[in-house]
């Protein structure tokens, strides 16, 4: 471990801290992969290591929590803006206990909200944090090529830092000799080795991401012999060293939670588990407790609740199980009928309606709060960022309050009669279009809202169920 030491400006000296962000040229290039070993091959020697992921991804994150025993925190330029980046980052890391950072990124490297823009990129976030770059080429097939395209990766932002190369799928260690030879050659970052294909390794992948944690559990044995790996095959000994920067300092203490605390029945199961974690913390600093329960196995809402939210998820993988559960479904009517606030986002948002029509064309009771039919579709129906803007009041506040988030789904909702949407969504092209629903106090869309976009709507919605002007 590097001996590195920062000094603090109010007094003393820093223990050693190492970060870098795991990069690669495209998606599919084995960055989660890497990272997964990286984490677990850090944890196994006793490091204190935390796990982000780069963009808005929450199963990535789930295989980062289980291999290095942290629970892995999303950072987007985008939808958190560089203020909250900043913070979240120094939040997890600022403290000397952690050892290493370790940044998985999200797509290429250089992929962000536009062509023109790195906002939203892995490169936005490790220039914003100033920290290096792993770059995890694919080098099926390749050997001096290796060295042109990452001289390209290197001189396309001078802000942004590539220190070194781990190669991906190589055939033998000759061939990653030659890789080595091939960057060494031309100047340019060493590599540190090379990870050989082994079909073990693979995760499942479902609708263009990875198989949730909860349905493709991988036993402690998977993530020690993919630590194994990288220790043989990766010289992380070197990686250390060169990834030896200055640690973030402590990130600004938030606020005491205001009192009375207002109960927020938060869905968490292998049906509904699509949160971020600084929403949650950021609902806890604004005087949320939450309370977990499990659409799919508790027969009623937990006691005394003021609010429910149900996140995204994979609905349509249980919807005979969520339809089976029938008291749960009539709680959450009741709940709704009894003027009690629901929030629902994409996975939540199919629970609510009248029914699910899973992949098979088979078609589940759902809650029938919300006026429509979600059914599967054999095509991706929409993916990518988004700024909305209320249209009515609502939990977060009056006409007009602006959020980011993201949306991704193959699922599309039928409405079977006209309801107030509850945004005006703001497309790439900057049109504005009419999305989600608000009926009563129920608040639901296909959209994942980051709540560092826009921290004051939970203090809005903490006022109102704490009945606070």
């Amino acid at each position: 471990m590097p001996k590195n030491i920062s000094t603090d400006p109010n007094g003393g000296s820093r223990s050693s801290f190492s970060a870098f962000c795991i990069g690669a040229p495209h998606s599919g290039g084995g960055k989660t992969t890497l990272t997964l070993a990286l984490l677990r091959a850090l944890k196994r020697r006793g490091l204190k290591v935390q796990p982000f992921k780069c963009g808005p991804d929450y199963i990535d994150t789930a295989f980062h929590t289980q291999a290095a025993a942290a629970q892995s925190v999303n950072l987007d330029t985008w939808m958190m803006g560089k203020a909250g980046v900043k913070d979240s980052f120094a939040r997890a890391c600022g403290d000397d206990d952690v050892e290493v950072a370790v940044i998985e990124g999200v797509m290429g490297l250089f992929d962000g909200f536009a062509p023109d823009s790195l906002v939203g990129s892995s490169a936005d976030c490790v220039r914003l944090l100033q920290l290096p770059v792993i770059l995890i080429v694919d080098a099926k097939g390749m050997a001096g090529s290796i060295a042109p395209l990452v001289k390209g990766f290197c001189e396309f932002h001078r802000e942004v830092e590539i220190r070194a190369v781990i190669a991906n799928n190589v055939g033998s260690k000759s061939h990653t000799e030659i890789l080595a030879a091939a960057l060494l050659h031309a100047g340019l970052p060493p590599l540190l080795g090379g990870l050989p294909k082994n079909p073990e390794w693979r995760l499942e992948e479902r609708h263009l991401g990875l198989t949730p944690f909860s349905e493709n559990k991988k036993p402690k044995l998977w993530f020690e012999n993919l630590a194994a790996a990288v220790e043989e095959f990766v010289d992380i000994d070197r990686l250390l060293t060169i990834t030896g920067v200055k640690r973030p300092l402590p990130a600004r203490k938030l606020a005491s939670a205001p009192s009375p605390l207002v109960r927020l029945a938060l869905a968490r199961d292998a049906a509904f588990n699509f949160y971020y974690r600084d929403n949650l913390t950021l609902l806890r600093q604004a005087g949320f407790e939450i309370v977990e329960f499990s659409p799919l196995n508790d027969k009623s809402l937990p006691d005394n609740i003021q609010a429910v939210m149900l996140g995204g998820g994979f609905p349509e993988m249980f919807a005979a199980e969520l339809a089976a559960n029938d008291s749960m479904r009539a709680q959450i009517r009741a709940f709704a009928e009894d003027k009690g606030m629901i929030y629902a986002e994409c996975g939540g948002f199919m629970y609510l309606g009248e029914t699910l029509e899973n992949s098979s064309g088979e078609i589940f009771p759902m809650c029938s709060l919300v006026p429509g039919r979600s059914r599967m579709t054999p095509r991706l129906r929409s993916l990518g960022y988004r700024e909305v803007s209320t249209l009515e009041e609502s939990c977060f506040g009056s006409p007009g309050t602006e959020m980011r988030g993201h949306e991704f789904h193959w699922s599309e909702m039928d409405m079977t009669k006209p309801c107030s949407p509850l945004y005006r969504q703001k497309s790439r092209r900057g049109e504005l279009e009419p999305c989600g629903v608000k009926i009563e106090n129920v608040f639901a869309s296909y959209i994942h809202l980051h709540f560092s976009s826009a921290p004051q709507v939970l203090d809005t919605w903490y006022r109102k169920l704490a009945g606070l002007r």
